[in-house]
């Protein structure tokens, strides 16, 4: 009973008769057995079906109940428990060992949770140590457990304290399955001990890093030089050589030597390590601004578009760059979104031709006022106006005008008959004249509605910005047209084309049939 076994319990238990399970006067049916845990040493045992507990002793409730449990009822209840007594331990069985409150003892587990209980014994030796103790397993050279060696030699228990591994003797486990002691390689064979002198006229050295010299310059070089050498060899046979033969080698000489000595590694690496992370995948840019905040939500509300592209179409967009149009390179970007602030400074000459072979080339800019406005854009009296006019002033801005129905923006990938942002009201502008230039496409779309704060999301996808007048609507809308604005700037007007389908059609029902 629970009352005698005081201190040879591992756990304190309740007093009593102990839980009964099932039975006319109890509630509860007979309970299985859970799952093992797997620090424990049942752990990977298959549990049968069949086994059912109607009576057990209870533990009392304690910190470390959970560490010293075993085995467990399918109710979390304690079954084994188990503490660290000296160089032993301490097993309780909350049951009887035979099938009055279980049927645990007459199963096939019952015996093999004996099995695994008995391989934790520490020793195997008998009666004045006489047993002798066959090799069980045994270390390679690379400190893999595997099959002894078939001349490897038993050891006797009385002599097991004090032997020593070797190669009749390799290290690893002596015994049988369930009970075995391990011969280690420990003690003197990991003892490590200083040279008073380097052996063998060695000489003592610190360990330096060999410095890495990068070989793309050279092998770059070396292919030009050959490319060139087979060239100068194919005219040479063809006779075009005979008059300069000499000066022909001095020319290879020296572009060879030139295109040895051209260029720095360090700047090449990185001039290459920039252009690969930008051409690697689609990326969008923002202009910077000076504005901390304004800077943040750019690149958040770019990150929130990329993240939607990915999710809705088959544009696999990065993580949006932060870009400087007096110093950087934008041809990299097919758009760049431009937040219009009051503390952005003009643009100097470098940057406005810059930006003017941004737009001479097909780029796509997105300035956004950010002010709510319905007047033209640069509209004097406006709040973003007087900036947006300043920022425009030197560039080579064609007339605009509002987005009309039929435009390429409203069609894109979503149908759309408006383009809110955080705010809503506001119109898109675009080019007066788009047929000209870029194949119709608009270079430059002014907006007025904050559409980077209505695209902005957290690393869990929430709106990190609220939309006013702040509907889950508005906010799927702006989303929307960000990305039509990304598709609009990646494939063109080609959705456009569906204006002229009415034409096409009434131009050939009147042409007459072909014979």
């Amino acid at each position: 009973s629970a009352d005698g076994l005081g201190a040879l319990a591992p756990v304190r238990l309740r007093a009593g008769g102990g839980r009964a399970l099932g039975g006319a006067l109890s509630w509860e049916r007979p309970r299985g057995l859970g799952p093992f845990p797997d620090d424990s040493p049942f752990a990977g045992l298959a549990i049968p079906g069949d086994v059912t507990v109607e009576r057990q002793v209870l533990a009392e409730p304690a910190p470390d109940l959970d560490d010293k449990t075993w085995a467990r009822l399918d109710d979390g209840t304690p079954l084994v428990t188990a503490e660290r007594r000296g160089d032993g331990w301490v097993v309780l069985f909350h049951t009887t060992a035979n099938a009055e409150w279980s049927s645990l003892a007459l199963s096939g587990l019952f015996v093999e949770m004996m099995r695994r209980l008995a391989g934790l014994g520490a020793g195997v030796a008998g009666a004045g140590g006489a047993e002798v103790l066959p090799p069980f397993s045994a270390l390679d050279g690379f400190g893999r457990v595997g099959e002894p060696p078939p001349d490897a030699a038993p050891i006797a228990g009385r002599d097991f304290a004090d032997a020593r591994p070797g190669p009749a003797r390799p290290p690893g486990e002596y015994g049988d399955s369930l009970r075995r002691r391990a011969l280690n390689l420990g003690g003197d064979a990991l003892a490590t001990r200083a040279f008073a002198a380097p052996p063998g006229g060695a000489a003592a050295r610190d360990y330096e890093s060999a410095r890495l010299r990068d070989p793309r310059p050279w092998l770059l070089a070396a292919a030009f030089a050959l490319t060139l050498a087979d060239m100068l060899i194919a005219l040479a046979m063809r006779g075009a050589l005979k008059p300069w033969p000499r000066r022909a080698a001095g020319a290879l000489a020296a572009l060879t030597a030139a295109a040895l000595t051209a260029g720095e590694p360090a700047a090449q690496d990185r001039a290459i390590g920039d252009f690969t992370e930008l051409v690697r995948e689609t990326r969008f840019g923002y202009v910077e601004t000076g504005d901390r905040d304004a800077d943040r939500i750019s690149a958040e509300g770019l990150a929130g578009l990329a993240a939607a592209l990915r999710a809705r179409t088959a544009i696999e967009a990065g993580a949006p760059v932060a870009v400087d149009p007096a110093f950087d390179e934008l041809s990299f970007f097919p758009l760049l979104y431009w937040p219009v602030t009051d503390s952005q400074p003009p643009l100097d000459d470098a940057a406005v031709a810059r930006v003017n072979d941004y737009l001479r080339k097909g780029g796509l800019i997105l300035f956004d006022t950010r002010d709510r406005s319905r007047a033209p854009p640069g509209a004097a009296g406006e709040t973003g106006g007087g900036r947006l006019r300043a920022l425009l002033r030197g560039l080579n801005t064609p007339p605009l005008r509002p987005a009309p129905p039929n435009h390429a923006l409203t069609r894109a990938f979503y149908l759309l008959d408006r383009f809110p942002g955080r705010w809503t009201g506001g119109d898109i502008w675009v080019e007066r004249y788009e047929s000209g230039v870029n194949d119709g496409v608009s270079s430059i779309v002014v907006g007025a509605n904050d559409y980077a704060a209505a695209w902005a999301r957290d690393a869990d996808g929430f709106p990190l910005y609220p939309v006013i007048p702040g509907t889950d609507r508005q906010r799927e809308w702006a989303l929307r047209f960000g990305v039509n604005l990304a598709m609009y700037a990646l494939t063109g007007n080609y959705k456009a084309d569906q204006v002229h389908i009415p034409a096409i059609l009434r131009r050939l029902g009147d042409a007459p049939p072909v014979e």
